[in-house]
């Protein structure tokens, strides 16, 4: 079946607001994400086998980033890799120091090098990403921005696109309000409310797969999948209902 295209599908008799996604959808900092995430794990498992025995193997920036910490909050993140890993540590909290050998901990390791990866190479936006957003502000549209990253503000404006959107829920905004991260639709479902808007007037844009399940989950009225990684047949699979490899393709 050919998938419907995107103007066919977002209208603004059909919707009012768009929420996205911020790394890898609006900023390319996924892959600064990646490199911390596999650079902290592979520290730490090279580090463990050395004391306990077990066999290295290395975080795999692909299988592993996609299956268990992409668009996670970071200690789920943490927690989730390592349970396929057969490793359990004690949480510890999240204000252990990055040398914690707790989920609290790894979880501020990674933190760091993201933090320290941004203060030294920058961020830069997509540009289909910023017409596609500006194009939305032109014609009435609510939008938002809803990233699990602590780090959000700071990208944003490391990009100069933190002007563009109404509201922000991140990863501060999840700790504050203890709500569940993707794949739970509650950051979704707090960022419509203050936006002033309905779930199903809502469309909902999404690069990882926990994303993607938390549109759906939160019943929101359009999820649309941005394949960056040449990953289009896995959005669809995972039920977007639109999928586009950048934004642009919905720019007028």
């Amino acid at each position: 079946m050919r998938q419907p295209s995107g103007g066919s599908l977002i209208t603004r008799d059909r919707y009012d607001a768009v929420l996205f996604d911020l790394d890898g959808v609006i900023t390319n900092t996924a892959s600064i994400h990646g490199a911390c995430w596999k650079q902290m794990f592979d520290e730490y498992l090279r580090e463990r086998g050395r004391r306990t025995g077990e066999a290295f193997r290395p975080f795999d920036p692909v299988a592993d980033y996609r299956l268990h910490v992409d668009g996670k909050p970071r200690f789920d993140g943490v927690r989730d890799f390592l349970k396929s890993r057969g490793v359990h540590l004690p949480e510890g909290s999240q204000h252990d120091p990055p040398e914690a050998e707790t989920v609290g901990g790894l979880g501020n390791r990674k933190n760091r090098l993201v933090t320290r990866a941004i203060e030294e190479k920058g961020v830069d936006a997509y540009e289909g990403s910023v017409r596609f957003i500006h194009q939305l502000r032109r014609h009435g549209w609510k939008v938002a921005v809803v990233s699990s990253s602590e780090n959000c503000e700071a990208v944003l404006k490391a990009a100069n696109v933190d002007g563009l959107f109404e509201v922000r829920i991140d990863g501060a905004t999840v700790e504050a309000q203890h709500l569940a991260g993707k794949p739970a639709p509650d950051t979704f479902l707090i960022a419509a409310r203050l936006l002033g808007v309905e779930p199903a007037r809502a469309v909902v844009v999404e690069d990882a797969l926990s994303g993607i399940e938390a549109g759906l989950a939160g019943k929101f009225g359009l999820v649309i999948g941005v394949a960056r990684r040449d990953n289009a047949e896995e959005l669809r699979r995972h039920g977007a209902h639109l999928v586009v490899n950048d934004l642009i393709e919905l720019v007028d």
